[in-house]
């Protein structure tokens, strides 16, 4: 089984630099046409399904690359919105870290959390298409962090429109790339 996490286009928020997370902001124009650059690198074919976060840019990016590659647009995953962050959602990097230096407090949600969901989310996802490859459409932080600690790498920011693969075809997951870069790092389950 192989699983292409796809970060949503972006919207307005990103273009401004303000935390989103679980705000449901639209995409806006430049992100529906990543979303479109997607289906490119995404590679007709190969994708049996894709499904999403429930957030609107999310599920409508996974709308768009359905459309593009022909595939099954199935169900969104609660276990995929973006980390919670609380009182500095809407906030600038520049402005959320003056208040919560250690990214903790005023309702952030923890990392650990943010992780365990993106790891549940792969073990649904897992289950609901048993051996089929499956497009993923979610957020930024939860894709970056739920890889890294696979991976036991510390990645750097995930971008807007840009894919991710993993796969379970040795047994345990393994990250074969991020951010479209090749990664060799073998995945704990």
């Amino acid at each position: 089984m192989k699983l292409g996490f796809i970060r949503h286009g972006q919207t307005n928020w990103n273009a401004e630099g303000r935390l989103q997370g679980s705000s449901d902001i639209p995409l806006n124009d430049v992100g529906r046409q990543q979303a479109r650059d997607a289906v490119a690198v995404l590679g007709a074919g190969t994708w049996d399904a894709i499904v999403s976060s429930p957030l609107s840019r999310a599920r409508e990016t996974a709308e768009i690359i359905a459309a593009g590659l022909g595939i099954e647009l199935g169900r969104s995953y609660d276990e995929l919105i973006e980390r919670d962050y609380g009182q500095a959602e809407g906030m600038t990097d520049e402005e959320w870290e003056k208040l919560w230096p250690e990214k903790s407090g005023g309702g952030i949600e923890a990392l650990d959390s943010v992780v365990a969901r993106g790891k549940a989310a792969i073990e649904k996802i897992a289950a609901d298409f048993p051996g089929r490859n499956v497009a993923v459409v979610c957020h930024g932080t939860i894709i970056r962090y739920t890889l890294s600690a696979l991976a036991e790498v510390q990645f750097d920011s995930i971008l807007n429109g840009s894919v991710s693969l993993l796969d379970n075809d040795e047994g345990p997951w393994k990250v074969r790339s991020v951010n479209g870069e090749t990664v060799g790092a073998p995945l704990t389950r």
